[in-house]
């Protein structure tokens, strides 16, 4: 039912943080080196350190708007989802601001020459307001059709 709002909400939320899974989180330089913290790897041309957590949160967080599109004929399940989702969007956060802390303990002994955010680390921050929005649409749709019910 892509004519209700919450479909667009959540399409938008699916496509963000697809975006995040693919975009570099953070940056960082170290000693004249680059290096990128994306969804599943803190990288350099020489060194890679697995942050398969992050991928994994990321990856759900994904999904499952996608699959909660397709659930329209159960609002309540939706709305539950909806909720999941929230969780695994603050976890995800929770995870990008702990590797991006945890960054001076990967360079110990090396000085960070500069650190900055990427085009996807406010994206779940987004995703999470959308999904808020999501949720309250499907919510405001089960009072509409619970009430029509009280009519009959």
């Amino acid at each position: 039912m892509i004519q209700r709002i919450q479909t667009l909400y959540l399409l938008v939320v699916t496509a963000l943080m697809s975006l995040t899974l693919f975009m570099p989180i953070a940056s960082f330089v170290v000693g004249g080196q680059t290096y990128e913290l994306t969804a599943f790897a803190l990288s350099c041309e020489d060194a890679l350190h697995t942050t398969l957590w992050m991928g994994i949160m990321l990856s759900l967080a994904t999904l499952l708007p996608f699959i909660t599109i397709f659930l329209f004929k159960k609002r309540t399940l939706q709305v539950r989802l909806c909720a999941v989702e929230l969780v695994l969007l603050l976890g995800s956060l929770v995870l990008i601001g702990l590797y991006y802390w945890l960054t001076s303990r990967i360079f110990e002994g090396l000085e960070i020459d500069h650190r900055q955010f990427g085009w996807a680390a406010p994206m779940p921050i987004v995703s999470m307001v959308l999904t808020y929005l999501a949720s309250r649409a499907i919510f405001k749709d089960e009072v509409l059709v619970r009430s029509l019910d009280r009519i009959r």
